[in-house]
């Protein structure tokens, strides 16, 4: 007796067809698993049998074989407990599966009820590349199956309920297409911030082209208050942007089950303890990290000299491709990285060299020791650097309101929708192509021999002078202006005057 059962799998955050042979025959009674099946896959062999018997059929005494094709591809977790129980069930013809191209996924428990499993959105989303029309997943996953438009979803309580289905006993409703609710946004406002206006602007001329931040500060000056505010200023997501990085927060089971898609942008601030493999990703089978998790937002590295040189050194890829491939034994994986690094720290490790207080107690060469850990090239990446001073008192006591986050957005947004419309893409200014840097960033005589003097003076690299346009490009469109003006630049130029290490 034979059957076939179509299933999905997960590699990285893209999703493919699985199919579950399964041959039951004449001979001693065996269970056996074949296809590449990990650890997770060969165990299923208990819960299923655990299910069968605890939902009322009958588990057949006999030789049952089963295949996941395609064979050479390795199988992981546990979302193929079902299609293998209904494997078996249709194979002992028990039930009978739909005559609809339909697929199942999802993790037995003993009791025959069905738990929720990671990565259904990548998957729903190859479901509906394959021509599927039925997705069976457990019903906690229900939702987020159902973002992908043009499959039709049945959340799946328990086996009992699912034969019942298929045998049209009791049919289970299609579950609806889930939307957002319009929930007002309860993000930290920049209008607790007093004062340090230009760091303000500088974030704000970050979040409209996507640009690279570090800020240089003593303790207390607002740096980590600043960063936990600027997803308020960041530009709404678009659906398409909302999708990539609900596969990659699905794929890790940070998903909520009554909120399953991501509508903020994603904000990681990971410890300076941090592994290589935990900001790049990696494992035995490779997961995403923290710069993934990042993806279409922002990465915080606070206290960023207390990083590990070779971690920190793992972003300078990521930031030029926007993409990290991770290569390991058991295969190798491509996962999305387009984020925004911000980047805060103390210009030494008391954290007041150059204040005009004194109160620096470090030497020369432990502040050179402790800036060391910033390589040119990661420096390099870095498109706007600017000192954060301490507050003033004057500016602590004032009580005058600060510009409201709201008020930033709106202008952000416009910026952005201006770079939509050049580059007919979700291309931020900070990505531009060489091609594009041509023909938008043309520059006036006046601009050009401003940055000649810049570049002359500054030492700058290639880089350097092409990260100063992209920030001229997007000054200039939060100005609504077609052209770079010569102030465009000389404002994209102070952005870089900042010299670590020096007073």
């Amino acid at each position: 007796m034979n059957s076939k059962v179509t299933s999905l799998g997960i590699e990285g955050i893209r999703g493919y067809e699985v199919t579950v042979e399964c041959f039951i025959s004449n001979g001693l009674p065996a269970f056996e698993i074949v296809g590449l099946p990990d650890a997770a896959v060969k165990e299923s062999k208990e819960r299923v049998r655990a299910a069968i018997k605890n939902s009322g059929f009958k588990f057949p005494v006999s030789r049952i074989a089963l295949n996941l094709a395609p064979a050479g591809t390795k199988k992981s977790g546990t979302i193929y407990d079902l299609p293998i129980l209904l494997g078996i069930l249709s194979a002992n013809q028990e039930v009978k599966l739909p005559k609809q191209r339909c697929a199942f996924l999802g993790e037995l428990s003993l009791e025959g009820t069905l738990r929720a499993v990671p990565g259904v959105l990548p998957m729903a989303l190859a479901a509906r590349k394959a021509g599927i029309e039925l997705l069976f997943v457990p019903e906690e996953n229900a939702k987020e199956a159902s973002l992908a438009d043009g499959v039709s979803v049945i959340p799946v309580p328990s086996v009992k309920a699912l034969v019942a289905h298929l045998r049209q006993e009791t049919v289970i409703a299609p579950q609806k297409p889930w939307q957002p609710d319009a929930m007002p946004e309860n993000l930290p406002d920049f209008r607790d911030v007093k004062g340090q206006e230009y760091a303000k602007r500088a974030l704000e001329i970050a979040a409209a082209g996507g640009h690279n931040v570090l800020m240089v500060g003593p303790p207390g000056s607002g740096k980590s208050m600043l960063s936990k505010r600027l997803p308020s200023i960041l530009p709404d997501m678009t659906r398409e942007e909302a999708l990539e990085v609900t596969q990659i927060h699905s794929v890790m089971g940070l998903l909520s089950k009554n909120s399953p898609l991501v509508t903020q942008r994603p904000f990681r601030s990971p410890h300076h303890t941090v592994s290589f493999a935990g900001l790049a990703g990696g494992g035995i089978n490779p997961h995403p990290g923290e710069i993934s998790l990042a993806h279409k937002g922002v990465l915080f590295l606070d206290e960023l000299p207390e990083f590990r040189q070779e971690v920190l050194e793992v972003l300078r890829q990521p930031l030029e491709d926007q993409q990290v491939t991770i290569s390991r034994v058991n295969g190798t994986v491509t996962y999305p990285s387009e984020f925004m690094l911000v980047c805060a720290m103390n210009p030494c490790k008391c954290g007041w060299y150059g204040d005009p207080s004194g109160r620096c107690t470090c030497s020369q060469a432990s502040v050179d020791h402790y800036l060391g850990k910033i390589s040119g090239p990661l420096l390099d990446r870095i498109d706007i650097i600017i000192e954060v001073p301490a507050v003033e008192f004057e500016q602590l006591r004032t009580t005058a309101p600060a510009e409201a986050s709201e008020c930033v957005r709106e202008r952000v947004n416009k910026a952005r929708k201006i770079q939509q419309a050049r580059f007919g893409e979700s291309r931020t200014n900070a990505h531009m192509e060489p091609a594009q840097m041509r023909e938008c960033c043309a520059l006036s005589e006046q601009s050009a021999e401003l940055m000649r003097t810049a570049f002359d003076a500054m030492g700058l690299t290639a880089r350097s002078y092409d990260r100063i346009l992209k920030v001229a490009r997007t000054i200039a469109d939060l100005d609504g202006s077609a052209d770079i003006q010569p102030s465009h630049v000389a404002e994209a130029i102070q952005y870089r005057t900042y010299q670590l290490g020096r007073n």
